[in-house]
C-alpha cells in the first residue's frame, strides 16, 4: 500500500493501482534501484507495474536531460511519486538536449 497525506494533515493508505490511476496523464518522477531518476508524464503502466513515460527526462544532479519517450521495466523501480514541483514550477533553464554523444550513449543501452 501507498502511504499519502490527505488535506488535514493525517496519513492514509492507498493501494497502488488506485494511486497510479490517479497519477495517469500527470507528471511523475520515477526513481530507479540504481539511483537513476527519471521524469515525464505517465501514460500507461501494466498489471506488472511497467510503467510508459511522455517527455521524459533524466534527472542528474537537480538538471533534467530530454529524453522523449521511455519506457520503465517493473523490476527496476524503486518508488513512483507525482512530480509536483517541475509541474508547478517548470524552469526551462533546466533542461537541457542530448548531445550527439550522449544520444549514442542512450541508445546503445
Amino acid at each position: 500500500m501507498t502511504q499519502t497525506e490527505n488535506t488535514l494533515g493525517t496519513r492514509s493508505y492507498l493501494n497502488p493501482k488506485p494511486f497510479l490511476n490517479m497519477l495517469t496523464g500527470k507528471s511523475v518522477i520515477i526513481k530507479l534501484k540504481w539511483g537513476m531518476e527519471y521524469s515525464g508524464k505517465l501514460v500507461s503502466f501494466d498489471e506488472f507495474m511497467n510503467f510508459q513515460l511522455e517527455e521524459a527526462y533524466e534527472i542528474v544532479n537537480s538538471k533534467r536531460h530530454q529524453l522523449g519517450e521511455l519506457v520503465v521495466r517493473c523490476n527496476n523501480v524503486l518508488y513512483v511519486r507525482e512530480d509536483i514541483d517541475y509541474s508547478e514550477n517548470l524552469d526551462k533553464k533546466q533542461i537541457e538536449k542530448p548531445t550527439e554523444e550522449e544520444k549514442i550513449e542512450i541508445e546503445e543501452k
